[in-house]
């Protein structure tokens, strides 16, 4: 379980010596990173590393030549020694024998206890805390049953760094109380990734997918656009595929364009958990080729669409070795999950937070504009994003290199909050905040003098020392929520009132 403590009582001194905003109630709660939470992940022994060569059909070879004696030696000492470790260990060890059966011959007829020993031969446990639990968001959580009066209860995302810095999603839950005493529920003792369900895509997000990687008349394109239904399945695009006329398979960009539409495919799943999984145990893992390194910095926020239609956005960097963009997970329970790619030049970058409802029937974003500074940028659809307006954001001494945002902006009577973080000499990190007009969400309002946060001295010694981070806080009557992770090490949390907040941000 992920180790939960009392922070030691805090000097007061924070990194830089910069002097913070004194409304700020610094919770004495931290969670720390735990080693002890693993995943059982598929392995193909030999396929990591580019020198490495695949070693899988020797795997498969020496289980067929064990005695029956022996294999059932080697999978009881397996299920002996990791059962209690995983929920659900052979299910697992079955869809891993299942990626890799191709191996078998098909006159070999392996019996049950084979296969199951085989597809644990090609499983591995991941330490997805190993290195780091951080960078926290916070939302109310769907269900509200069973709690006391003035209490709600929150879902809290957060990013795990494990082996190789590989990023993965977690999530915490916890109630608020009225007087704003904060608890973190126990998380369970286990870890899953779920299973990849059949998705539906949408043909206008595959236009978006396409536009600019084919010439304008590309006629596979316009086929396909022509043809597949507006929402649309794996089936569907295969028998649209399989009809497209003979001769235009012959031209020179058709495959360019088949292997366009597959990228595509490949970055758009759905993924769902057991009803009876705690919100805990499940973790949103890197599975499409754009997030081959890792799910990083979810930001979560519940949306209202105009049609009164309520949804879970969060926007997260897919990283793939090289290249990093903004991404997009929706869940109305948290317990099914649709992810997919967003489009757009303004989608190129980290740091992408939605706003929870449209203004001026468009949809909105925070964006980092290529760490040169942030802006809004909007959109029709919520897929596809233009249309850029830089913030003029106030210059501020401790963020003097950089300001970007902490998360959703949340709707106030006086505007938009938006939480910010910057950065300053000696690259210390500061938490602020800063207000955006109502209507016209470019204009900044309101700026908070001093920061909300700065990593204290007894914290600044980390993972990556002075920094603190958030990627989304929660705003609950009177009392402002933020979580943020230290130093990529843990978690704390600290709570502000929010009416004077708003009076000290406008200069009352």
């Amino acid at each position: 379980m992920t180790t939960a403590e009392s922070v030691p009582e805090r000097t007061g001194t924070v990194a830089g010596g910069i002097e913070t905003d004194r409304s700020v109630t610094r919770k004495d709660l931290r969670l720390n990173r735990d080693p002890a939470r693993v995943i059982a992940k598929l392995f193909v022994p030999g396929s990591y590393g580019p020198e490495m060569s695949a070693r899988a059909a020797g795997v498969v070879h020496r289980v067929l030549a064990l005695s029956d004696a022996d294999a059932e030696a080697a999978y009881a000492r397996t299920i002996d020694g990791f059962n209690g470790r995983h929920r659900g260990l052979e299910a697992v060890f079955a869809e891993n024998f299942s990626v890799i059966a191709h191996r078998v011959d098909h006159d070999i007829d392996l019996s049950g206890l084979r296969k199951l020993l085989v597809g644990a031969l090609f499983t591995q446990e991941y330490a997805i805390e190993g290195a780091a639990f951080t960078n926290p968001s916070m939302i109310p959580h769907p269900d509200q049953d069973g709690l006391g009066p003035g209490q709600l209860r929150f879902v809290m995302s957060a990013r795990s760094i494990g082996e190789g810095n590989l990023s993965c999603t977690e999530f915490r839950t916890g109630v608020l109380g009225q007087d704003g005493h904060l608890t973190v529920d126990e998380p369970s003792p286990y870890a899953h990734v779920g299973r990849v369900q059949q998705t539906l895509y949408e043909r206008s997000t595959l236009r978006a997918a396409l536009d600019g990687a084919a010439d304008d008349d590309d006629e596979v394109v316009a086929f396909l656009l022509h043809h597949l239904p507006e929402r649309f399945s794996d089936a569907d695009l295969e028998a649209c595929l399989g009809q497209l006329p003979p001769q235009l398979l012959v031209l020179e960009r058709t495959h360019r364009t088949f292997s366009r539409i597959h990228w595509f495919v490949a970055c758009h799943y759905t993924i769902c958990f057991a009803d009876d999984a705690d919100v805990s145990e499940r973790v949103l893992w890197p599975l499409s080729p754009t997030e081959r390194k890792g799910i990083e910095d979810a930001r979560f926020v519940r949306c209202t669409d105009d049609d009164g239609r309520e949804l879970y956005r969060g926007t997260y960097t897919a990283y793939n070795g090289t290249q990093a963009v903004t991404q997009l997970m929706e869940t109305s329970d948290f317990r099914t999950f649709r992810m997919a790619q967003m489009f757009g030049a303004t989608v190129a970058d980290k740091g992408m937070a939605l706003f929870p409802c449209q203004v001026g029937g468009r949809y909105l974003a925070l964006s980092g504009q290529g760490r040169n500074g942030s802006a809004i940028v909007s959109s029709a659809d919520g897929r596809v994003w233009s249309h850029p307006q830089r913030l003029k954001m106030p210059e501020q001494p401790w963020a003097l290199t950089y300001v970007g945002n902490c998360g959703s902006p949340i709707k106030t009577d006086a505007g938009w909050l938006v939480l910010t973080y910057g950065i300053g000499p000696m690259r210390v990190y500061a938490l602020g905040a800063v207000l955006l007009d109502l209507e016209e969400p470019t204009r900044v309002i309101g700026a908070l003098p001093d920061p909300l946060v700065v990593a204290a001295q007894e914290e600044r010694d980390a993972y990556v020392p002075n920094v603190v981070y958030s990627c989304g806080a929660m705003k609950y009557q009177d009392t402002l929520v933020i979580p943020y992770g230290i130093g990529d090490m843990g978690i704390e949390f600290a709570t502000v009132p929010v009416s004077g907040l708003l009076d000290r941000m406008v200069g009352k």
